[in-house]
């Protein structure tokens, strides 16, 4: 049975996309087999795995590979077609054995409306019936023909109607933050809105309509991984005092704020679990310091920062010494999270 794990943080720009990518291929790395699921309008995992630099690359991308993208695998549900929904075709990434990409599209926030309504009238408007659990099947069919361990959802930012429906049936979810002041107010929103996300998914599996669908609607049993910090400056090894600061401000807010508030919901682990996993009561999953320059390097070559190589970066001497290092460091920072992610859905 596969694990879901939805990467969620309602404010953008706190590099889910990449640590989506980079989750997945060290997860690979390590003897997993891993599907990754572009779940955000904007496709940038999308653009991560395939070369799309050329004029209209996408569109051809599509046209070429009819179904072999989420919103036209889950077509039949949305289009009320009497037609099963079937495994999708993933993208094999190039480089990584044991990974895979069902593609994004950007006609995929047409489909909010359509789903929004069903989760609010399926069960008086039987032709929506199923499309609150279309999601959720489509993963389960498609992780199962690839033999899949994990299941790695790449969330766009927003609280619409598709991220509720994809976090509230998630089994895990993790939270890529930024040590700023965006990400401490949104913590404190996400506090409000995840039980009430589950509130409403609980009483979904509950209703007679969703539970006979064609694609039923699970009971939720979310549970919260912990929260990774990410896109900070170092100085001397360490964050600068400016960050530092944020980092205290997130610590509180997960402390006072949004753990009490996951904690009435059901939505954490029991404690053991997290220490051990070596998370502290901060619930950090990771610390990971800005890409620099390497995050072009890793766009280019479409591989993780932690793999790249000197052919990858094109740099000789003292410039090349300093990023192998850096890039090792990367490894073991992705290493670890890998190996917390893993105890923490064993």
């Amino acid at each position: 049975m596969s694990k879901t794990i939805a990467f969620f943080n309602n404010k953008g720009g706190v590099s889910k996309t990449t640590t989506c990518f980079n989750v997945g291929w060290m997860l690979a790395e390590r003897g997993h087999r891993v599907v990754m699921v572009d779940a955000d309008p904007q496709c940038n995992l999308t653009g991560m795995v395939l070369d799309l630099r050329e004029e209209d690359a996408l569109e051809k991308f599509y046209a070429d590979n009819p179904k072999r993208n989420l919103k036209d695998a889950l077509e039949p549900a949305f289009a009320s077609r009497p037609v099963r929904l079937s495994p999708v075709e993933c993208i094999d990434v190039e480089g990584r054995d044991g990974l895979f990409l069902i593609p994004g599209h950007v006609g995929l926030a047409e489909d909010e409306v359509s789903l929004g309504i069903a989760q609010q009238l399926s069960e008086s408007v039987q032709a929506l019936k199923n499309l609150p659990g279309s999601f959720k099947y489509l993963f389960d069919v498609t992780a199962a023909q690839y033999q899949a361990d994990f299941v790695l959802i790449d969330l766009s930012p927003g609280l619409g109607s598709i991220n509720q429906n994809l976090v509230t049936t998630a089994d895990y979810f993790a939270i890529p933050a930024s040590p700023d002041v965006f990400s401490v107010m949104a913590l404190a929103s996400l506090s409000r809105v995840l039980p009430r996300w589950m509130s409403w998914g609980r009483n979904a599996a509950g209703l007679e309509a969703l539970a006979d669908a064609d694609y039923p609607f699970p009971k939720p049993n979310l549970k919260f991984l912990g929260m990774i910090v990410q896109r900070y400056r170092l100085k001397g090894g360490e964050p600068t005092e400016a960050f530092r600061n944020y980092f205290e401000d997130l610590d509180r807010s997960v402390s006072e704020i949004l753990v009490p508030a996951l904690t009435r919901a059901d939505l954490l682990l029991p404690e053991d679990r997290y220490s051990a996993a070596g998370l502290e009561a901060t619930l950090r999953l990771a610390n990971i310091p800005d890409f620099n320059t390497l995050i072009a390097n890793s766009q280019q070559a479409r591989k993780p920062v932690f793999s790249l190589t000197q052919e990858d970066v094109r740099r000789r001497g003292f410039v090349w010494a300093t990023q192998r290092t850096q890039i090792a460091n990367f490894k073991e920072i992705f290493e670890r999270l890998a190996e917390r992610i893993e105890s923490l859905t064993s």
